[in-house]
C-alpha cells in the first residue's frame, strides 16, 4: 500500500511547480522537495531560463540535510548540459538516497537518461508517483517538446447563448468583473497572449496582467497589413514593458507602416500568406521557434474561428455569463468556416467547471 505521506510530499512538489507556471520558458516549471525522515528540509521551483532548476534550489536550501534524504520532483532530473549543468550530477554530489520522480522527461535529450544515471550512481529511483497530476502540470511543455508547437489555449467570454456582442455591437461587459480578474490569472500563466488586428483597432488593449505579483506575457498581434496604430497602448508599452510586443504581418505589408511600428519598439516579422491571410500554422510554428511554450488566444470571433478551423487549439477556457442576447445579427463567439457536419465538429473533454462571480467557467481539453 502506498504511503499517504509520499503523496503529500509530491503534492508539495506540485505546489512548488505551480508557483513557476508561465515563468520558465522554454524550460518546464518543475517543483521539488527534499525530505529527511518525515520533514521537508528543502524545496524549490525552476527559475527563469538560465537560472537554477528546482532540484538545485531545493538542495541548496537543504544543505547537509540532503545527504541520505529523499528527493521528490515532478519531472525527471536533467542529464545534459544546457544553460545550466546537469541536475543529476548535483543530486549525486549531494548524497541523496532516493529520488521519487513524478514523470519521465519527454525531451529526447533526457527521456530516461537522468533516471539511468542516478541508478548507476547507486541512488534508488522510483517513477510515477501522482503521475497524472504531474503530466497535467507539464502538459504544455510535453506538447511543445514532442510536436515543436506551443500549447494553445482559446479563451472565450460569452453569453449563455454563445454571443460576444449584441446586434448593435455592444460587448462591454458581457461577463462579470470576477471573470475579467480570472482572465488576468490566465494571462499570468501563459508565455504569450495573442489577438488579431480587429481587437487592437476596436478595443486598444494593453494585454497586460493587472494583478499583484503578476507577470505580463509576450504580446502577439496578427496584423496582416501592419495596421496597428503607432500611438496605440500596445505600442506605448512596446519600448518600456519587460514583456515585448510582437507583430506578425504579411509578406506584402507596407514597408513604411512596418518601419513606424519597429521605431516604436515592436518586433515585426513577415510571414507567408494563405488566401490573403496569415498562415496560422506558420505563425504558430514561429512562436514555438521563439520559445513560446503556451499561448493564450484572446482574439475575437474571426481569430478564434481561424484557430479552430486550423485545428491548432489544445484547450478551451470559456467564461459564460447568465444572460441571453439573441438576435440573428449578434456575433457568435467562434467565427470562421466551422464544421459542415457534426462529425467535423471539435470534440471537447471537460476538465472542470468553476464559478467566477455570477459566471460559469468551463475548462475543457480538445480531443485529438
Amino acid at each position: 500500500m502506498r504511503s499517504p505521506a509520499r503523496d503529500v510530499f509530491m503534492q508539495a512538489a506540485l505546489a512548488n511547480a505551480q508557483r513557476a507556471v508561465g515563468r520558465t520558458r522554454p524550460n518546464p516549471n518543475v517543483g521539488c522537495v527534499v525530505v529527511q525522515g518525515d520533514t521537508i528540509v528543502g524545496q524549490g521551483f525552476t527559475a527563469p531560463a538560465g537560472g537554477p532548476h528546482a532540484e538545485i534550489v531545493a538542495l541548496r536550501e537543504a544543505g547537509e540535510a540532503a545527504r541520505g534524504a529523499d528527493l521528490y520532483v515532478t519531472l525527471e532530473p536533467c542529464s545534459h548540459h544546457g544553460r545550466t549543468p546537469p541536475c543529476v550530477d548535483a543530486l549525486v554530489a549531494a548524497g541523496v538516497a532516493r529520488v521519487i520522480v513524478g514523470m519521465r522527461d519527454p525531451n529526447p535529450l533526457v527521456d530516461g537518461t537522468g533516471i539511468a544515471r542516478l541508478r548507476e550512481a547507486g541512488i534508488t529511483v522510483e517513477v510515477g508517483l501522482l503521475a497524472e497530476a504531474c503530466a497535467e502540470m507539464h502538459r504544455g511543455f510535453a506538447h511543445f517538446i514532442v510536436t515543436k508547437m506551443p500549447w494553445v489555449v482559446a479563451k472565450m467570454a460569452q453569453s449563455l447563448d454563445g454571443r460576444v456582442s449584441t446586434r448593435l455591437g455592444a460587448s462591454r461587459w458581457i461577463t462579470s468583473e470576477a471573470s475579467r480578474d480570472y482572465a488576468h490569472v490566465l494571462r499570468d500563466t501563459c508565455d504569450a497572449i495573442l489577438v488579431g488586428i480587429g481587437t487592437v483597432l476596436a478595443d486598444d488593449p494593453q494585454l497586460t496582467t493587472r494583478r499583484p505579483g503578476g507577470r505580463d506575457p509576450v504580446r502577439v498581434v496578427l496584423d496582416t497589413q501592419a495596421r496597428t496604430p503607432p500611438e496605440s497602448k500596445l505600442m506605448a508599452l512596446a519600448a518600456k514593458s519587460s514583456a515585448p510586443t510582437w507583430l506578425f504581418v504579411g509578406e506584402d505589408a507596407p514597408a513604411n507602416r512596418v518601419s513606424a511600428l519597429e521605431d516604436r519598439g515592436a518586433r515585426v516579422e513577415r510571414l507567408p500568406l494563405r488566401a490573403g491571410k496569415l498562415d496560422l500554422l506558420h505563425a504558430t510554428t514561429r512562436l514555438a521557434a521563439l520559445d513560446i511554450v503556451t499561448v493564450l488566444v484572446e482574439g475575437g470571433p474571426r481569430v478564434l474561428g481561424a484557430f479552430m478551423d486550423a485545428r491548432l487549439v489544445n484547450e478551451v477556457v470559456a467564461f459564460i455569463a447568465p444572460r441571453i442576447i439573441g438576435g440573428d445579427d449578434a456575433r457568435s463567439t467562434v467565427g470562421g468556416l466551422g464544421a459542415g457536419t457534426l462529425s467535423e465538429a471539435i470534440e471537447l473533454e471537460a476538465l472542470r467547471v468553476e464559478r467566477a462571480g455570477i459566471d460559469v467557467v468551463v475548462h475543457a481539453r480538445v480531443r485529438k
